[in-house]
């Protein structure tokens, strides 16, 4: 996906301009199309060009938080029966981040001149998810505008919940690592120069882990820019292979199985990938669609590819527990909840606990995660202090025993 520039006019002759998503200048005037545009002029925006205002904006940049109190206003005002344009105005009045503030105006003046909400804040994917819009969408088409506000709420409030926790399960195995690592800097740098001084006096042959600590101490004295150089290459590299399709794919895959955190990823990807197929089928979606989006807002490329498989069978008559569990990525429980929701007709529902169930296992673990994890630093500490301190103490006991003959 591409950013474009755009400018176009409205059916009323303004000009309206802005920056949106899509894969190619045809699509973007179809979509301003779609929206009562009429396109002047489309032109493709680097990062480059995009970086500036993120900047500039780092410190007013649109969060959740501000997502999910926008969401809980409208509900409120919809509920009292407020009407969508006065209440979208009362919000813009209210809100106290400039950036939303801002597009929040631009999002009046569309309804204003006669889009519907969702086509009005699908032009700002940043802020809005596809998912988000979509479930706009169904809400008015459906009258039930109000309803889907709260699942939107509950959805965002849970994801806020969440993210919260896993900060603070890895804050604590963050601060330990940095800790370890920091020490082993100093030690490097400062302390095992001190010694090589008078190592190099003698004659005798050092022992690996001194021979190892003393040429990374000298890189780190003589070579640190090159050091530092590479590192930001191999993490560039790296963020530019993730962010491809197989290597999203690939990492996702290392993720899932790497011990203690492998569990916790899939807790936290079943557990929103369920309720969000729970919402969309609750919403009315029609089940193609329904994939699509829990697809693309599943967080995690296996589960993603695996959707998209099952999307291909439901094309071909099959149903979705079938291939969910051939996909061998689902649990039975969600396979089974599934099946069982198939023959009842109450799929949302089950997947709604199946959601509830892997919460509990998630807050749980996270809960647990610093007990778990404190052998491993012990391990590491203790590693670390061993190998400095036989780098330290073995060529003295040799220079000691020089000495005594």
């Amino acid at each position: 996906m591409a950013n474009f520039r755009y400018k176009a006019r409205d059916k009323f002759g303004k000009l309206v301009s802005g920056i949106i998503s899509g894969s190619d200048r045809e699509a973007i005037a179809s979509h301003l199309n779609t929206m009562g545009y009429l396109p002047i002029s489309i032109k493709e925006v680097s990062e480059i060009e995009l970086g500036l205002p993120k900047i500039l904006d780092v410190f007013n940049r649109v969060t959740l938080s501000d997502i999910n109190l926008f969401t809980r206003q409208l509900l409120t005002l919809q509920k009292s029966g407020v009407p969508l344009l006065s209440g979208l105005d009362i919000i813009e009045k209210q809100a106290k981040n400039k950036v939303f503030k801002d597009r929040l105006k631009e999002i009046i003046a569309d309804v204003e001149h006669g889009l519907s909400l969702s086509t009005a804040i699908s032009k700002y994917s940043q802020l809005f998810s596809e998912f988000y819009v979509n479930m706009i969408k169904a809400g008015e088409a459906s009258g039930q505008l109000d309803e889907v506000l709260a699942r939107l709420l509950e959805f965002g409030e849970k994801e806020t919940d969440t993210r919260a926790k896993i900060k603070a399960a890895i804050r604590y195995p963050t601060i330990t690592l940095a800790a370890l690592v920091v020490a082993f800097v100093i030690v490097v740098t400062f302390v095992i120069p001190k010694f090589s001084s008078v190592f190099s006096q003698y004659k005798t042959a050092l022992p690996l882990p001194t021979r190892i600590l003393l040429a990374l101490s000298f890189l780190m004295q003589h070579y640190w820019y090159l050091m530092i150089t590479a590192a930001a290459v191999l993490i560039f590299f790296f963020f530019r292979f993730i962010n491809t399709k197989h290597g999203r794919f690939q990492w996702d895959s290392f993720k899932l199985k790497t011990p203690i955190f492998g569990p916790l990823i899939e807790m936290l990807s079943m557990s929103r990938f369920t309720r969000t197929m729970s919402i969309l089928i609750k919403s009315g979606l029609p089940i193609l669609q329904v994939l699509d989006m829990a697809s693309r807002t599943s967080g995690n490329a296996v589960i993603s590819r695996a959707v998209d498989n099952i999307t291909t069978s439901v094309k071909e008559g099959k149903g979705i527990s079938e291939p969910m569990r051939l996909s061998g990525v689902f649990p039975p429980i969600v396979v089974n909840m599934v099946a069982i929701g198939e023959d009842t007709g109450k799929v949302d529902e089950l997947l709604m606990s199946v959601s509830e169930y892997y919460d509990q296992e998630s807050d749980y673990l996270m809960k647990n995660l610093t007990t778990m994890l404190e052998p491993m630093f012990v391990l590491a500490l203790g590693v670390m202090v061993l190998t400095m301190a036989l780098a330290i103490f073995l060529p003295m006991w040799n220079l000691i025993t020089i000495f005594r003959h």
